[in-house]
């Protein structure tokens, strides 16, 4: 198991960015989806959590067998998801993610929020080590290319409404206001031979959607400034159903809570699939023994 601690700041305040967070999910989740890839809601709603008390909590599937590394699609089934399941008791919020056909992988992300610069060192009770802590400069850090968009360069970005920006260099130790998104992120993989290269694959693919998704959240406040709550559910409803309706009618996938494998899975991935810890097909379906939770805001 790699455990990693990511600071996140943001030139925004804490209470402003519940109302960001929520937006951002729902516009991003929209975009991402297209021919039968992407997110699908199956619920989002009131909850109590067994620890942490009354909250919000969405359940998602995850789509994205194309966007598979050759490597990971070889291991495989045709048809799968990435099962998300987000706790917001905000400003604390908990994510796991889980494989409908590998109980052997799991992400958990637990975030806190704070009005500071990413000075606290005990928000999560005991202090991480230094040498697995990064700060994510939203300014000046890379991301891949092809995701790069002028209008989320925050060194160009200006706000109308909240006459903020753009930013420059040094302007975590300078900016008001200013806020930490904090995530302790575990990444499992128990697969022998593949875990090393498997957990470093998914740190690395969670650093660029981290800072991504912090961007977009600046860059897009102009677009969430000012909206109330439930102006913002009422938006995250709206874009949930659009988000729904790319995904559902051509992916293929199926509609049953039980993960399916596909008919044509040779007797090879079969083993392979044992192996690596997932339950053995019957008839073409399988279902997993319980719950399985994974150790993850909004993005």
């Amino acid at each position: 198991m790699l455990e990693k601690e990511y600071r996140i700041c943001m030139p925004l305040t804490v209470e402003e960015y519940r109302i960001g967070q929520l937006y951002m999910i729902s516009k991003h989740s929209c975009e991402q989806s297209e021919n039968g890839e992407g997110v699908e809601v199956v619920r989002n709603e009131a909850d109590t959590h067994p620890e942490h008390g009354p909250g919000q909590v969405t359940e998602k599937r995850i789509y994205l067998s194309s966007k598979l590394p050759a490597w990971a699609k070889s291991l495989a089934p045709r048809f799968f998801y990435v099962k998300e399941t987000a706790w917001n008791f905000y400003p604390h919020t908990i994510t796991e993610y889980s494989l409908s056909f590998l109980p052997k992988f799991s992400i958990y992300i637990e975030t806190r929020f704070e009005n500071n610069n990413g000075c606290n060192d005990n928000i999560f009770g005991t202090p991480t080590p230094a040498e697995h802590v990064s700060f994510l400069d939203i300014l000046s850090d890379p991301i891949p290319e092809k995701h790069y968009k002028e209008s989320e360069d925050l060194s160009h970005w200006q706000s109308s409404k909240t006459k903020r920006g753009p930013l420059k260099e040094g302007w975590r130790e300078e900016h008001q206001p200013i806020m930490c998104s904090y995530k302790r992120v575990r990444c499992n993989f128990e697969v022998y031979g593949l875990q090393t290269k498997t957990e470093d694959f998914l740190h690395r693919n969670i650093r660029d959607i981290l800072l991504i998704g912090h961007r977009q959240a600046v860059a897009w406040v102009d677009e969430w400034h000012g909206l109330t709550l439930e102006e913002v559910r009422q938006y995250e409803d709206k874009m949930q159903k659009q988000t729904n309706s790319k995904v559902k009618p051509n992916s293929g996938a199926p509609t049953s809570s039980a993960p399916m494998f596909s008919r044509s899975m040779s007797v090879t991935d079969e083993c392979t699939l044992k192996k690596m810890g997932a339950s053995e097909p019957s008839g073409g379906t399988t279902v997993p023994h319980g719950h399985i939770r994974l150790n993850s805001t909004s993005e």
